[in-house]
């Protein structure tokens, strides 16, 4: 058993649907019922490592192979001399063949099996083995209600596999609520819905356990939640005789009338990053001849319109603040820039504009490289579909744009997806509220750029999506840091570049 997060390597994340086929391969292998009853005393153990001292412990158990999870659980809970009850509402003549011969093991051991809604007496510890991975639909009433009284209770909630009311796809919630655990134990394989939407809210503390099973189900893991230490032999490193001109060029595309302050965080976030030079190019007119906190960035106002030469040897980053003006300069990037970062306004316009969509789908085939950082509207404005569309599957709208876009996808949210064609979805886990306030966005395009202009094989890809990879990663990672409560844009630059600089020196 091991707890998950924060992750240091990357770890496989698999679907329900691949679950299920590693549980079909795993119970043929192993007598019957042991599968069960490995998670039953997984779960037990887990509840008495994290409350020694509780002394009345209740469990809600459902209809399913969760409850039989419960069940076992409650059994060695008992036998350990703790004052257990589990609280059963549904017909026992519904039970899977498991679930069932789970809950006479617990009666002929003496375990209360009530069908009260709540517990006789106030619980120190409660388990949540209601509804597990293969609920589709929102709880029915007694279930709801069992999620209420859950969620009322003063202790603490250990979930079995996952809390009850999420998609274990999509971390969605399934109706208007779901219980709110302090702990949950993924048994047999960790999965996406634990780590995106309303899942990181609910899931509290992860723990897993493959119940000695290999996770390795057939063909690959539906998607990778990104791990620190892998993620930073990516780090750009910096030999010896290394000088500007080995770490690129970056130019910053943005800051449109009133909103110059977008393109400055971006190109403070790519110079802090390590980019060689950086070139503000604020298309609203109104932006100082200089950044009086950064002098090192350079203002080209016309940069985007102007040498080709200077656009194809150059990363450029379009869109933070970029308003309608970024129109007008998309065309040349789009044809020019080996390396490019499309972020806000320039997805919106390429959204809304046929000529920008197949210029930018046309990129790869010209051996360039782009990197698009929607959040879920964007998204859904790209894919002509709805945020709650785009929220309801996010690895799949990550897929699908990055598909269509021929492009490296980072769908920004709880759980920042980054997807890219012929790679397996990665899944952030860094990161917090910290980073909702204005420019925390502008910040990460401009970090992204600074940390793709330096590295190896910096045209291809692979280096996309691990630039990326890595950015969002430590861009959640600063906030992690934060001493809390929303943490300003400025200020998440500094703590990126205090981070990225511990990072270089560790790798």
């Amino acid at each position: 058993m091991q707890r998950v997060l924060p992750p240091l390597h990357s770890l496989p994340l698999f679907d329900v649907a691949a679950t299920r086929r590693l549980e079909a391969q795993a119970e043929s292998a192993v007598a019957t019922h042991a599968l069960m009853q490995r998670a039953g005393l997984a779960v037990a153990r887990l509840a008495l490592a994290l409350a020694p001292h509780a002394r009345n412990i209740w469990v809600a158990a459902g209809p399913g192979n969760n409850g039989g999870d419960g069940f076992e659980a409650a059994l060695h809970l008992h036998r350990w001399g703790k004052r257990v009850q589990v609280s059963y509402l549904a017909d026992p003549g519904s039970q899977p063949a498991d679930a069932r011969a789970s809950m006479q093991r617990a009666q002929s051991a003496g375990v209360p099996i009530v069908s009260d809604a709540q517990a006789s007496f106030t619980p120190d510890f409660a388990l949540d083995a209601l509804l597990g991975i293969g609920a589709r639909r929102p709880p029915d009433l007694p279930i709801a209600e069992q999620v209420c009284r859950l969620n009322d209770l003063a202790c603490p909630i250990l979930a079995i596999d996952i809390p009850t009311g999420l998609n274990a796809d999509t971390g969605a919630l399934l109706g208007l609520q779901g219980v709110i655990a302090e702990h949950t134990l993924s048994l047999l394989t960790l999965k996406p819905g634990l780590f995106m939407n309303q899942g990181r809210g609910h899931v509290g503390t992860v723990w897993w356990d493959t119940l000695g099973v290999d996770p390795a189900p057939d063909g690959e893991p539906s998607a990778w939640l990104a791990g620190g230490t892998d993620l930073l032999k990516f780090t750009p490193g910096r030999g010896h005789a290394h000088h500007k001109g080995s770490f690129g060029d970056v130019g910053i595309v943005g800051g449109a009338l009133g909103m110059a302050g977008a393109a400055w965080l971006a190109g403070r976030a790519a110079l802090a990053a390590g980019a060689g030079r950086v070139f503000v190019d604020a298309l609203g007119g109104d932006a100082p001849s200089h950044d009086s906190l950064r002098p090192e960035l350079m203002v080209r106002p016309g940069w985007a319109r102007g040498a080709v030469s200077a656009l194809q040897s150059s990363l450029a980053v379009c869109g933070c603040g970029g308003g309608d003006s970024v129109r007008e300069v998309l065309p040349a990037l789009l044809s020019h820039v080996p390396r490019l970062v499309l972020d806000a306004d320039a997805l919106n316009a390429v959204a809304s504009d046929e000529s920008l969509r197949r210029l930018l789908s046309g990129r790869s085939g010209r051996g360039h490289s782009t990197v698009l950082t929607p959040h879920p509207l964007e998204a859904a404005r790209l894919l002509a579909c709805t945020t709650a569309q785009v929220q309801a599957g996010r690895l799949a709208a990550a897929a699908q744009l990055a598909a269509a876009c021929q492009s490296v996808v980072v769908l920004k949210g709880s759980g920042t997806v980054v997807a890219a064609p012929g790679q397996t979805d990665s899944i952030n886990a860094t990161g917090n509220a910290a980073l909702a306030s204005a420019g925390t966005g502008d910040v990460l395009a401009g970090w992204l750029g600074g940390l793709w202009s330096q590295m190896d094989g910096k045209a291809g890809p692979a280096a996309a999506f691990n630039a990326a990879r890595l950015a969002v990663f430590q861009h959640g990672q600063a906030a992690d840091h934060s001493a809390g409560g929303p943490l300003r844009a400025s200020e998440l630059i500094e703590a990126l570049y205090r981070l990225h600089a511990r990072g270089r020196a560790a790798a």
